[in-house]
């Protein structure tokens, strides 16, 4: 049976990957503000190795914001929040041409998207067309302003959040942006143990103020050149390739997994393979990462959604349905 609690601790060391000691820092860095979130950290750090973005859906308090500062301020990405309201502009985000007139001439003013990692805090609270201008920088990993393409920082990183509850005057991301998600995820309500020792950590200072950086963009960038290299057999790809088409073809599901969803499997499957200090990817890899990557890319029928029907027992179908490659003769 699929679960999001199948992850364990957050890697394991390899001698083959010379940065990962680097990795095990900013680990405990980020665990210094964010406690008993294993699992949420390690989707983030997945994807931020595969290169792709997260959505992070949850109740306010939870420390979804929190998890985003803390990560970027350890790893020593440039970091930059943006806080997304109705008034904010499609501009705001990508940046604007200004007329210079001591120059003659206009000048490309960069927008908040110049950035390792973006927070887009609250990404449904701002209209549609603040919201594509993102596409395609997240795609693209570059931005197109007055007919001139400027290239982002590398590595580029989105990591939204959005409140699963409140969804007055909300603009609820469509399917074709969702699909520009790597992985969504949801951070869950501490144990009590875990409320307790967040507010120990509050009682006198932020412990964010104590969060140190221990990882350089270049260093992040040769973990995610390790990640390139990880073996993902052909084998594996048919296996994926029979998942997505699983979900396509279920009678209770409307729009399935696309393309797009498998190659964000396979990539997100790859750096998820090294986190556990292996070189090559095994079909464990994949079941465990089925539902953060594809489970926000599927639509149900109309009449499933009204007989209760899930998307994670589609998932649960497909798997069950599909052999893995270590089983076949």
């Amino acid at each position: 049976m699929l679960s999001n609690k199948t992850y364990g601790k957050v890697f394991k060391m390899s001698e083959k990957f010379q940065n990962q000691y680097l990795l095990s820092d900013l680990v405990n860095e980020v665990s210094k503000v964010i406690k008993g979130k294993d699992d949420a950290l390690l989707i983030v750090l997945t994807s931020l190795l595969a290169q792709g973005h997260v959505l992070i859906e949850d109740v306010p308090g939870v420390g979804k914001t929190t998890l985003a500062m803390a990560l970027g301020k350890a790893s020593g990405l440039a970091f930059r929040r943006a806080q997304f309201t109705p008034d904010v502009m499609a501009s705001d985000i990508t940046g604007f041409t200004m007329y210079n007139k001591e120059e003659n001439q206009f000048e490309y003013r960069a927008g908040l998207v110049m950035t390792n990692i973006l927070l887009a805090d609250e990404i449904n609270r701002t209209s549609p067309k603040t919201q594509s201008a993102l596409l395609e920088a997240m795609e693209e990993k570059q931005v197109t302003v007055d007919g001139t393409t400027y290239a982002l920082p590398q590595p580029f990183m989105v990591i939204a959040t959005q409140n699963s509850q409140g969804y007055v005057g909300t603009f609820p991301l469509p399917e074709a942006q969702l699909d520009r998600f790597m992985m969504k995820i949801s951070m869950g309500y501490p144990t009590i143990a875990e409320e307790q020792q967040i507010m120990l950590d509050r009682l006198y200072d932020n412990p964010l103020d104590d969060v140190k950086n221990v990882m350089s963009a270049e260093q992040v960038s040769e973990c995610i050149e390790d990640v390139n290299s990880i073996i993902f057999a052909e084998s594996l790809c048919k296996y994926v390739a029979e998942l997505a088409a699983a979900t396509r073809n279920h009678p209770s599901v409307a729009l399935g997994a696309s393309p797009r969803a498998s190659v964000a499997l396979m990539q997100a499957s790859r750096a998820y393979a090294y986190l556990r200090g292996r070189d090559y990817v095994v079909p464990e890899d994949i079941v465990r990462l089925l539902i953060p990557v594809i489970e926000h890319r599927i639509v149900l029928r109309q009449e499933s959604r009204v007989n209760k029907r899930s998307v994670r027992s589609v998932l649960e179908d497909a798997v069950s349905s599909v052999v893995p490659p270590v089983k076949r003769s």
